[in-house]
């Protein structure tokens, strides 16, 4: 019967070690997933921090271009054929910053993915191009 006992003593320390050796393990896992979890979260709000800070940047863009607008409205010739040429590129410099001021950058990333799904072959022929003239300039 000693030799039972012992047996049934060694079965329960066995048993007693692979239950603190599978708790243990489910800690480790679990502050795993805690730590990744969190790294996650410190990515996005980075991300997201950069989205702001470049969407900013691209509003205050837009009113850098909308005063030049307004400068070169002011400065320029304002009757005759300048006048009109002045006006046309003042108008021009206006409506684009008032895009760049409005949209930011993920309205213009989401206008030029709807131009590319309109006109694919003429985006593709657009890339090959530029490719071609960035590999003629970076060949020198």
């Amino acid at each position: 019967m000693a030799t039972s006992t012992h047996t049934s003593e060694v079965k329960d320390k066995a048993e007693d070690t692979l239950k603190k050796t599978q708790d243990a393990g489910n800690s480790v896992l679990q502050k795993g997933k805690e730590v990744a979890n969190a790294a996650y979260e410190t990515g996005q709000a980075a991300v997201s921090a950069a989205g702001h800070a470049v969407d900013s940047a691209t509003q205050s863009a837009g009113r850098g271009v909308k005063s030049a607008a307004d400068s070169v409205r002011n400065m320029g010739p304002q009757s005759g054929m300048l006048g009109s040429a002045t006006e046309g590129v003042a108008g021009a410099l206006e409506s684009t910053g008032d895009y760049l001021a409005d949209k930011g950058v993920s309205g213009m990333a989401g206008d030029m993915t709807d131009l590319i799904r309109k006109n694919p072959v003429t985006a593709v022929l657009i890339g090959v191009g530029v490719g071609f003239l960035l590999a003629r300039a970076t060949r020198s």
